[in-house]
């Protein structure tokens, strides 16, 4: 598996991904490719069941080129994937202006928050021999919860801070309960959509104590369009402590492919880099990867999408007097003024699909922003419910 051993050159592998591999593709593969659809448009198959607003899918999928990546890739199926990692780390290390030392690839950016709370997180006892700058999680309430689990399974004390009533991350007492270890902000939040405003994030980061790790999780950063927010990719320069995590999974369409990333100073990645089995991400996800950074269109598409099918939502639900927490990313978070349990459970026997229940905001409903004729199918089954 080393590369050393293989015939194929990086610069070919480019060469692949930029004109295809020719005769070598199936037909199906071929007619898929061939179909003229615009960035960010492409229409996958319906959810079975009905209509799935569940999951904060980018429901218009990866952009034509990830497509025509991942065909001219089988061709290359066969190889192990270091030389197609390699070319997707170069480009992420440019586009984010760190050095290739300072990127590591995940099987999503899920596979990231594993590895951190397995690197950083654990029981904390006298004898930490071997487990230097390991301890407890701090989280918000609520979250993204798979971080949770994880530290759990490692043995660590998860400790969960409520969000303030703006609904960001309550960092000063978040930075209290920490013991070395790990503290995990996810800017925007899921399951809020909401942010932490950028100033706050950026003094907490400085405050913060060096023998705790602080993973900021962006997987929603496409989407926000405050003047409030912006990444903290640019301070990891000066915060060995810092770890961001991203993902193509949300405006990039590739939720299926699992591929995302973190950036940090090297030693933090070299701390983690022990938990993760090798070739982690398969062939076509990093072809699909590489592909959508040079498309440029998939974002903006994205971005204008989600934001106008947001608006029509958002401005149905005002008008029948469902307010919703503002939203910065591609979902929201509706008050429905009631337990949410039996409304989730009453849309999806009329084949609507929507999150589910989050024990900190028990009359919220987390809603996907999907496609306008989804938004109108989620609505019509709303309104039937509420008659």
């Amino acid at each position: 598996m080393q590369t050393t051993t293989m015939s194929i050159s990086r610069r070919k592998f480019a060469q692949l991904l930029g004109a295809g591999a020719a005769g070598t593709l199936v037909t199906v593969s071929r007619s898929r490719a061939a179909e003229p659809v615009s960035s960010a448009t492409a229409t996958p198959s319906a959810a079975p069941g009905g209509v799935r607003l569940s999951s904060n899918e980018n429901p218009y999928g990866p952009s034509r080129k990830a497509l025509k990546a991942m065909d001219d890739a089988f061709s290359l199926a066969w190889r192990y994937p270091d030389e197609h990692a390699d070319l997707l780390i170069d480009s992420l290390a440019k586009v984010n202006g760190v050095s290739r030392d300072q990127i590591l690839l995940g099987d999503g950016s899920g596979e990231i928050l594993k590895l951190c709370a397995e690197a950083f997180t654990g029981p904390i006892s006298g004898n930490r021999s071997g487990r230097v700058g390991r301890g407890r999680m701090v989280v918000a309430d609520p979250t993204f919860e798979a971080i949770l689990n994880h530290a759990r399974v490692n043995g660590a004390e998860v400790v969960k801070v409520p969000l303030t009533s703006t609904f960001a991350h309550d960092l000063p007492k978040m930075a209290a309960a920490a013991n070395e270890g790990l503290i995990y902000i996810c800017n925007p939040n899921n399951p809020t959509a909401s942010i932490t405003l950028k100033n706050e994030l950026r003094d907490f980061i400085a405050k913060a104590p060096r023998q705790t790790m602080l993973l900021v999780d962006e997987a929603y950063y496409h989407y926000a369009d405050s003047a409030d927010y912006d990444s903290v990719i640019p301070l990891i320069r000066d915060y060995p402590n810092l770890i961001v995590a991203r993902t193509f999974s949300k405006i990039y369409g590739m939720a299926g492919l699992r591929c995302g990333y973190c950036v940090a100073q090297r030693e933090a990645i070299e701390r983690i880099r022990p938990y993760q089995p090798w070739d982690s991400v398969n062939i076509m996800a990093l072809a699909a990867a590489m592909a959508s950074l040079n498309d440029t269109d998939q974002v903006t598409n994205g971005r204008r999408l989600n934001t106008e099918t947001k608006a029509f939502l958002t401005s149905e639900l005002d008008s029948m007097g469902y307010k919703q927490i503002p939203s910065q990313a591609n979902f929201v978070m509706i008050d429905v003024k009631r337990p949410v349990v039996p409304l989730i459970q009453a849309l999806k026997e009329r084949n609507v699909q929507v999150g589910r229940l989050f024990p900190a905001l028990p009359n919220y409903m987390r809603l996907t922003i999907g496609k306008k004729s989804e938004m109108e199918a989620f609505l019509s089954a709303f309104r039937q419910i509420l008659a």
